[in-house]
């Protein structure tokens, strides 16, 4: 029998994407805004601010696009399940509303920017589902497309709901789009670099300082500007203030050749466990996106059985292959579930922040970067009240489950297979180790640099991440992603257990 290939452990759109160039920052800059972070919010703030005639400087710490952008599912959407529904009852209609408003105009400006950049990024025109499959389900999606259609969105409710199994309802948003954002990101980048603005890869930022003119200390240099702009999903050099006011939640996505996908339809179930669909064509190959089972971060094991999940249910509802890709990635949270876009705290003078996009980063981050353009240039920023970054936050965390809460059980490093990692107490001193493919052991610190928490192993990433405040690290210790600045540290392998 032929064994299925594995799947490889990567997301679609940065497998079959062009690989960016951008150079390193090597000494000292000054312009007027300098962003930190290359995904969607810092791209689209960065190139906002140019076209109003600014210089800008991107500071991407991996390759762009790389991070949370390009680990999503490319969909671009205002309606983001039952958000309505939540939000009125927590925060008032208006600012439902307002949160609606937002989302579709950053969905119009995506549409333009692609447009007018001539950015190849497979932009086209979708209707958006928020689907149920039981009787209770369907009267929740009737309330959401009843409160969606009042606050002036696109929202009806709908009977005819192009899956190939059996529905009760959807609250269906006409105009909605999907893209590749990788490509479409790049696109923004290609915009930005030049003309006395810059995009910088592979420049890590250690410290961030407010005043006049603000700084900002990478690994490469100094670049002094008017205003600095946060976009790397949890904000670094903060101080903590963010510690309390997000939580860190991560998803999971495979990617499965499909012979037939419902064309100009992307869907969201209202029922758990969450599914999250749409089609996408990539290298001549039809796939199914299958998104779903997410936690809170925090340990909590089996990324092995969330995918196998997945997958089976692309085949068993979808008639979809084995899956050619798997992913998974971290989200930062809102306490309250609204973004935040603005400043990084009461009395920041220039450091601005966008954060909290709630796994709806293509629309909430499209929109916390414009109002951020809109506060440095002194313009009337329509969102900046929903998205207020100063804000007091009354909701509390929600606390973890109880799966959530306990521990994995932890596997002496001895008893470790290749590919798999633990993370043991090696004479008080929590250590991370890990078994190479040619069977060979790697020791780390266990201890996160950002603020000291215990990381875990990712086994579906093959990452050390974060539970508290979503650092990601690679094998060696290197940092992936922030607010860490700097790597876990080598140590010596564990002795054995006798």
């Amino acid at each position: 029998m032929q064994r299925t290939p594995e799947p490889s452990a990567g997301s679609l759109w940065l497998a079959t994407a062009h690989e960016t160039a951008y150079p390193r920052l090597e000494g000292d800059l000054a312009v007027d805004t300098v962003i930190v972070g290359g995904g969607i919010a810092g791209l689209t703030a960065a190139l906002a601010l140019k076209r109003r005639g600014l210089t800008v400087a991107v500071l991407e710490a991996a390759r762009v696009a790389t991070g949370v952008t390009g680990n999503t599912t490319g969909k671009v959407t205002s309606l983001h399940r039952l958000a309505y529904t939540s939000l009125a009852a927590d925060h008032g209609l208006e600012t439902a509303r307002a949160y609606g408003r937002a989302n579709q105009a950053a969905i119009e400006h995506i549409a333009r920017t692609a447009a007018e950049e001539r950015i190849a990024c497979g932009f086209r025109r979708v209707a958006n589902y928020t689907y149920a499959e039981t009787a209770e389900g369907r009267e929740a999606v009737m309330a959401e497309a009843e409160l969606a259609a009042s606050l002036g969105l696109p929202a009806s409710f709908t009977t005819d709901v192009p899956l190939p199994y059996a529905t009760t309802g959807a609250v269906r948003f006409d105009g909605q789009a999907q893209l590749n954002a990788v490509a479409y990101v790049q696109g923004m980048a290609r915009a930005v670099d030049g003309d006395g603005s810059f995009v910088f890869e592979r420049t890590r930022v250690g410290a961030v300082r407010d005043g006049s003119p603000a700084e900002v200390a990478s690994d490469g240099g100094t670049v002094r500007a008017l205003d600095v702009v946060l976009a790397t999903n949890v904000p670094i050099e903060d101080g903590g203030r963010f510690d309390e006011r997000l939580y860190l939640h991560r998803s999971y996505i495979v990617a499965s050749p499909v012979r037939d996908f419902p064309e100009g339809s992307t869907f969201i179930s209202v029922e758990e466990p969450m599914r999250s669909m749409l089609g996408v064509r990539a290298d001549r190959v039809q796939y199914a996106l299958v998104g779903g089972e997410g936690h809170r971060v925090g340990g909590e094991t089996g990324s092995a059985e969330r995918f196998e999940r997945l997958g089976a249910f692309a085949r068993d509802r979808l008639g979809a292959d084995a899956p050619t890709y798997r992913w998974s990635t971290q989200d930062a949270m809102p306490a309250d579930g609204l973004p935040f876009a603005g400043p990084m705290s009461p009395d920041s003078r220039h450091v601005y922040v966008v954060t909290g996009l709630r796994k709806w980063g293509l629309t909430n981050g499209t929109a916390g970067a414009l109002v951020v353009a809109d506060l440095i240039t002194g313009a009337d920023s329509p969102g900046a009240g929903v998205f207020d970054s100063t804000r007091t936050v009354h909701a509390k965390l929600a606390p973890p489950s109880s799966a959530e809460a306990e521990a994995a059980e932890s596997t002496a490093p001895e008893d470790l297979r290749p590919g798999q990692g633990t993370v043991v107490d090696d004479d008080g001193k929590p250590t991370a180790v890990y078994r190479e493919d040619d069977g060979s052991l790697r020791a780390l610190t266990a201890a996160c640099t950002h603020l000291g928490c215990t990381v875990e192993f990712n086994a579906s990433a093959r990452t050390w991440d974060c539970p508290c405040h979503g650092s990601r690290f690679a094998l060696d210790g290197s940092v992936i992603h922030g607010p860490a600045e700097r790597p876990l540290s080598s140590r010596a392998v564990p002795a054995p257990h006798t």
